[in-house]
Formats: C-alpha cells, structure tokens, sequence
C-alpha cells in the first residue's frame, strides 16, 4: 500500500477514536463535579461552564506554537505528545476530589490538545494542492464521526461502570491511538523549498491578520464555531419550550447530533466541489446558505421542525472547515503549514470561547430563540466581507508574508 494512503488510514481511525473519546465525559460533566461535594446548583453550573471552557482557553494559545514545532520537528512528534499528554490528563481526571483540581487538569489538557488539527495539517501536507477539499473533508469525516458517537458511548459508559471507569477507558482507548500513530505512521521528510524564508511569528500572524483572503478564512472559521456553541448550552433549555416529553436530555442530544450528521454526510462532498469549481465560491454559497438555514430555527413551532433545520444547517457548515483548511493548504508556503493551521485551530478555539458567552448574553436580553437570528447575521457579515475579498486583487500570501517579514529602517 502506497505510504500517504496508508498513513492517511490510521490517520482517519486515529482522528475517530481521539474526537469520540474526549466527547465521551461532555455528557457528565456537571454531574461529576456535584459528587466532589455537597455544593448548590448555582456552585455546579458555575464550575462546570469553568471547567468546559479551560481546555479551549490553553489550546487557543498553543496550538499556533505546536504548529510551529511540527514544522521544524515534523507532525509525528506532536502526534504522540498531544495522545499520550491528552490521555494522561484523562486518566487523572478520574481521581480527582476537587472542581480546583479538574480545573488544572482540564488546563493542562488545553495544552496538548492538538491532535485533530496536528493530524489535518499533517494529511494537508501530504495532500495534493489539486485534491485537498476532498481529503480534508474525508478526513473531517472521522473526526465528525467520532464526535457524535462519543457523548452517546460516554452517557452509556458513565451509566453501567460510573463516572471514574469511564475516565479510565478514555485514557486507554486515546492511548491505542497513540501507539497505532507510533508504529503504523511513516512520516516523509518534506523537501524545503531553496527560496525557504525563516518566517518569525509576527510576521505569521500580522501577515494573517492584513493578508484580505486569509483574514476572512479565520473569520469564517471562528464565525462557524460561534454558531455552534451559542447555542449549546441553551439547547436543552430551546428543546424543553417545543416539546413536553420528559426525556428532554436525550431530545436534546438528537437535536444537537443532528447538525454533526449533517457535517457528516456532505463534508467530502463539499470539499470535492471546492477541488473542481473553486473554495472561494464554494465557501460564498456555504456562508449564504448557512445564513438561510439558522434563521428559520427562531420561528419553528414543533421539535421536529428544529431537528430538519439543524440537519440542514450542519449539512451547509459541514463543508466549511475543509473548505478553509484547503484555502490554508493551497495558500501557505510549505515550511510554515503546521503553524498555519495552529492558527487556523486557535481561531476555531476563539470561537469556542466566545460562543457560549455570546449566547447566554443575547438569550438574557432578549430570548433564546433571538440567539438564532443574531448567530445569523454573523454569517451574512462574513459573507459580505468575503465577497468584498473576492472583488480585490489577489494577493500571493507567499509572497505577502516575504514582505511582511522584511526589517524595516527607521
């Protein structure tokens, strides 16, 4: 078998296993921190939107930083550090007896949470310039997989072996992983081009943020996960006003899984398009698309009019992440693609950090249901930002970097 397929094998079941098992104690999250003691709800829900969001926090810093290192060290490196780190934070967490304790812990897994993007840059790398949108998006496809099993596996686990076991299965089933990536992956040493620049950090990252294609590639990424998670923790709570069953928890869950089965069934079929008609009209219509399938989710009526939306709405975002790590692939000198998609990664963590705050703010103002129509608008803000990218004249990114990174005299 051809080394690039082989190694994008492992890769994917690598990226399934990891994504589905650090999903697996979302579901009991809040319910572990209340047998840390007798606490008050209000004491629960504070910690547990602490704890939910120090992961994103350090890996928001580190994953530009790991980039950087993977491309000097190479990608199998990392791969193993963010496994084994990952699965020993895990494990840890197993036996702690304080929310002060988890929360380290929790800090510390930020750290060496890079697996997933640290395995997307690494498959880019490899990738044909031509074929990315469909090998990145095939690749999200694990990822995607093992996000929406893993909070079902873990609720089931946490039921039948307690919340302890179930952090100790984590660890071992993320430390399989590591070992396949040990001994299965062979990285091939990248030639460096002889025009090679030694690109500093700043100039990376003020080349990102003045560079209008770029710029707008991070806006998209980190507009895709604050529409995600503005409405997560209020979904349960969305789902509970449409519906009277009891079950809402596991109503909720369906809604929610609803938007990653979209991810699931069109991320390579998007990514393909973007190969063969062009990523920057692909993500156009992706961006206008989204924007019409969120705001219908304000005004449904009935449960299973919010499910058809969220599958409609994950089936459009689902092919926004290949999209723009192909943009990044096709963009990007060579040397620097790891720190690029660091960047990339922290710019979906911001996100992350954002989004929950974003949306508890507007959902106590002015309703949950408004959450929708604001997240919306955020869409047709980047659409339009986008398209105003696409009228100006291209700009080489290779080329805008080499000049950012020039001394200047004063």
């Amino acid at each position: 078998m051809d080394v690039n397929k082989r190694n994008f094998i492992i890769i994917w079941i690598c990226s399934f296993l990891v994504a589905g098992t650090t999903t697996m104690i979302m579901p009991f999250l809040s319910l572990y921190i209340d047998t840390f003691g007798d606490h008050s709800p209000a004491y629960v829900q504070r910690w547990s939107g602490l704890i939910f969001g120090a992961t994103f926090i350090t890996a928001f810093i580190m994953s530009p930083i790991w980039g950087r290192v993977a491309d000097k060290y190479g990608f199998k490196p990392i791969l193993l550090i963010n496994g084994f780190g990952i699965a020993t934070a895990i494990f840890l967490m197993g036996f702690v007896q304080s929310v002060e304790t988890f929360f380290i812990l929790r800090l510390f897994m930020g750290v060496v949470t890079g697996f997933i993007p640290t395995s997307l840059a690494f498959i880019s790398a490899q990738t044909n310039k031509k074929e990315a949108g469909k090998v990145l998006g095939t690749l999200q496809m694990g990822s995607v997989s093992g996000m929406l099993f893993g909070p079902v596996i873990g609720g089931l686990l946490a039921d039948a072996f307690g919340f302890q076991y179930t952090f100790i299965i984590t660890a071992v089933t993320i430390t399989i992983a590591a070992i396949i990536i040990l001994f299965g992956i062979k990285e091939q040493e990248r030639v460096k081009s002889s025009r090679a620049i030694a690109y500093s950090r700043k100039s990376i990252l003020l080349g990102i943020l003045r560079h209008r294609l770029m710029f707008n590639v991070m806006l998209v990424t980190t507009v895709i996960q604050i529409a995600n998670f503005s409405i997560q923790p209020l979904l349960s709570l969305y789902v509970a006003e449409l519906t009277a069953a009891k079950d809402v928890a596991l109503l909720a869950g369906i809604t929610f899984s609803a938007t990653g089965l979209g991810n699931l069934l069109f991320a390579r079929r998007w990514g393909q398009l973007g190969d063969d008609i062009g990523y920057e009209k692909v993500l156009s219509i992706l961006l206008l698309l989204s924007f019409l399938f969120v705001i219908p989710q304000a005004f449904v009526t009935e449960l299973w009019q919010l499910i058809i939306c969220r599958l409609l709405f994950g089936i459009a975002v689902g092919g926004m992440i290949p999209i723009t790590a192909a943009l990044v692939r096709r963009e990007a000198p060579i040397d620097i693609q790891g720190e690029m998609m660091g960047y990339n990664t922290s710019f979906r963590f911001l996100g992350n950090i954002i989004g929950p705050i974003f949306g508890g703010i507007v959902s106590g103002f002015i309703g949950i249901s408004s959450v929708f129509i604001v997240t919306s608008s955020l869409f047709l803000i980047a659409f339009a930002f986008f398209y105003y990218a696409r009228r100006k004249p291209i700009q080489n990114f290779e080329e805008f970097l080499a000049s950012e990174n020039q001394p200047t005299n004063i």
